[in-house]
């Protein structure tokens, strides 16, 4: 029996196959709504990049200084993660959401009034926590309001939106530089202070997840929204049996209220399923799974790209701050439209290889962008034309791998492999371990190029890369087109 449990979920489903269904709308606003804080993230994250060169003149900060601000903002989101993943199982994916919000729109107060380093560390120290808790609560909410034929393309948008965030910041970067120094950079951040207000009204329109209103014996509610969110009332019937059976309900109970059973709520139950003997070997897989993969997202060197943008290309030979700040944004939008790409295609082209395709690009471009930087370092010269144009297209190749596979698909894979019991938990481990790779980048980088030089670095990004690639090749199932019940069979 348990064998014929296994087959069955290595086969896709059907119904999501037959045929092509129309677009969920309803579930698609959802989705959509939920992913907009990624944008606030992404802006906040991205900004400094050309905000730093203004700061540093202002107020007389170091480049250690500038490493800390960059870095802090994710070290701080582990915070966020983890009290994401508290508040998303106690009031709600929507509040939590809502949460977020809040929190973006104090921090960019605190930095935009900044007037030392110090309040700047807590500027960005706070909205480091938003950015834990949108990166957190955005995969984990669109995995599980989705109907399986878009829940590649729903999941994928908080990705998108962070990286239209990261466009968005360096736009403001170009477009901001021609104000005083004490004003730009006060602006770049100050701007990012007005979004939040029209989020928290948007999100009163939302539905609540459905699985959390299962798990809160709330089945009435979950059904109308499950009805709303999928492609026929058939696949709604077969979404709530499975989340009932997860949540330990019995599947011919037809009430609207019921009391789940204790163990379901219980956290401790769940940190000791995922880490003692308790867990199943699948769920060990799980874990695992979600925590290298977050990993490798990260330890890439995607991170340096993206804040340190152009003290790269500065290094390829561009040298004023319109050049510069233009080049920056030839990058966010080379990664905004590979994103698309992702989004759009993952449902029918599958994770595992637009994962392999992805890592695979970065680590080629990696290498010929290594090689651009040596030439032009062993020239000393300044008008090295051809190898600065190298530079250049390869850093645009890096964000174009990266955006295809690894920037997007880290959360889609990882919050929809975790079964429904350990999802808040395993997805805010995974997102520690994200934030946790993205802060020791982006803390590190300037120091890391000036002990290795800048080529150096990126070769050594591009055999981190390349070590993904094996572990995505011999360790990634494929996931398309399952149910999200069914893919813990995947790892038995």
């Amino acid at each position: 029996m348990e064998e014929e449990k296994i087959e069955a979920a290595r086969e896709p489903l059907l119904s999501s196959n037959q045929g092509s269904p129309r677009k969920n709308k309803y579930a698609l606003g959802c989705g959509v709504l939920a992913s907009m804080t990624s944008i606030l993230m992404g802006y906040h994250v991205a900004v400094i990049s050309g905000a730093q060169k203004y700061m540093q003149e202002d107020l007389g900060i170091s480049n250690t200084q500038i490493e800390i601000l960059s870095g802090i903002i994710n070290l701080a989101s582990l915070f966020g993660s983890l009290a994401a993943s508290y508040t998303s199982d106690w009031i709600g994916r929507r509040a939590t959401i809502t949460i977020a919000s809040a929190i973006f729109f104090v921090g960019s107060l605190v930095i935009t009034f900044a007037t030392n380093f110090v309040i700047l560390m807590v500027g960005r120290f706070v909205t480091g926590i938003a950015v834990g808790y949108a990166l957190m609560i955005a995969p984990v909410y669109t995995s599980e309001i989705s109907p399986t034929s878009m829940r590649g393309l729903l999941s994928s948008l908080p990705e998108v939106f962070i990286n239209s965030g990261i466009l968005l910041s360096y736009v403001s970067n170009l477009a901001f530089s021609g104000f005083s120094v004490n004003i730009s950079w006060r602006l770049m951040f100050g701007i990012a202070a007005i979004p939040p207000a029209f989020l928290a009204c948007g999100i009163l329109a939302m539905p609540e997840s459905p699985r959390w209103l299962v798990m809160r014996g709330h089945l009435g509610e979950a059904r109308r929204v499950l009805v709303k969110t999928s492609d026929s009332p058939e696949e709604a019937d077969a979404r709530l049996q499975d989340i009932k059976e997860v949540a330990g309900i019995p599947l011919d109970c037809n009430e609207d209220v019921v009391i789940v059973p204790r163990s379901e709520k219980n956290k401790e139950n769940i940190w000791k399923e995922m880490f003692t003997d308790q867990s199943t070997p699948a769920v060990k897989r799980i874990i695992f799974t979600v925590i290298i993969v977050q990993f490798f997202q990260q330890a890439s060197g995607t991170e340096a790209v993206v804040l340190y943008t152009p003290r790269v290309l500065a290094k390829a030979g561009l040298k004023s701050d319109t050049e510069l700040l233009g080049a920056t944004i030839l990058v966010g939008l080379a990664k905004l439209g590979f994103i698309l790409v992702a989004t759009f295609t993952s449902d029918k082209l599958g994770r595992r290889l637009l994962f392999l395709l992805s890592a695979g690009g970065m680590v080629i471009s990696y290498v010929a962008l290594g090689f651009g930087l040596e030439i032009i370092d062993w020239t000393h010269e300044e008008n090295f034309s051809w190898a600065a144009v190298v530079c250049i297209l390869a850093v645009v190749a890096v964000v174009m791998s990266f955006s295809i596979g690894f920037g997007p698909l880290a959360w889609v894979y990882s919050s929809e492999i975790l079964p429904l019991r350990l999802r808040g938990q395993g997805a805010s481990l995974g997102t520690v371990m994200n934030r946790t790779m993205s802060g020791v980048v982006a803390v590190t980088f300037i120091s890391l190029y000036e002990a290795i030089t800048v080529a150096g670095s990126f070769f050594l990004f591009a055999g981190i890369t390349a070590i993904g690639w094996v572990f995505i090749y011999f360790c990634l199932p494929e996931t398309k087109g399952r149910s999200l019940e069914d893919i813990e069979m995947l790892f038995e």
